[in-house]
């Protein structure tokens, strides 16, 4: 899967965390953000995912970040075309690969149960935050392989009753993803 590369400016969430912000700094493979909340926090690129929510940028103050970064104010001709899109525009879609050596730094002296379990616990953090917050759709990827991962998965989602799901793009994953879709209550 290719990895997203984070810029200065790009709204972001973090996985497993219910914390969004705005890109101030990259360095490396950490990335320091602002949060909505006005704290500034520095994760690993694994850890963040990019949001392409407009309603984060509103609430983020540019000049200040500019200021503090010792950043050119004057926007180029690039930036003025990415500051004017149309709110209309297709959200990134969440994905959250599964494969356990994306999971876990070393994978020696797990025995397969407990690669499973890793995954499955995994995946189920990732759909209750996905309902939490309101999120009408993740993909998961979990790869070809024998089939076990996909049948676990589907038998997991299928606890929820406001969860439906189906084979992600062939095109874009292969047959190793599974796009699941959450039914928003209107109260």
């Amino acid at each position: 899967m290719k990895q997203n590369k984070f810029e200065v400016g790009d709204t972001v969430a973090v996985l497993d965390e219910v914390i969004r912000g705005v890109v101030v700094a990259v360095q490396n493979d950490q990335i320091t953000l602002k949060t909505t909340d006005d704290f500034v926090m520095t994760f690993f690129v694994n850890e963040l995912v990019k949001e392409h929510d407009a309603n984060i940028l509103k609430s983020f103050n540019k000049s200040d970040a500019l200021h503090k970064l010792k950043i050119d104010k004057t926007p180029s001709n690039a930036s003025k075309k990415i500051l004017f899109k149309s709110e209309n525009r297709d959200r990134g879609t969440p994905e959250f690969d599964l494969h356990i050596e994306k999971l876990v730094k070393k994978v020696t002296g797990l025995s397969h149960y407990d690669i499973l379990t890793l995954q499955l616990e995994t995946a189920q953090r990732h759909i209750e935050f996905a309902i939490k917050n309101r999120i009408p759709k993740i993909v998961l990827i979990h790869g070809v392989g024998e089939g076990v991962l996909r049948t676990e998965l589907e038998f997991l989602m299928r606890k929820y009753p406001q969860v439906s799901f189906q084979e992600a793009s062939y095109q874009k994953y292969g047959m190793g993803a599974t796009e699941i879709y959450f039914q928003q209550n209107l109260k």
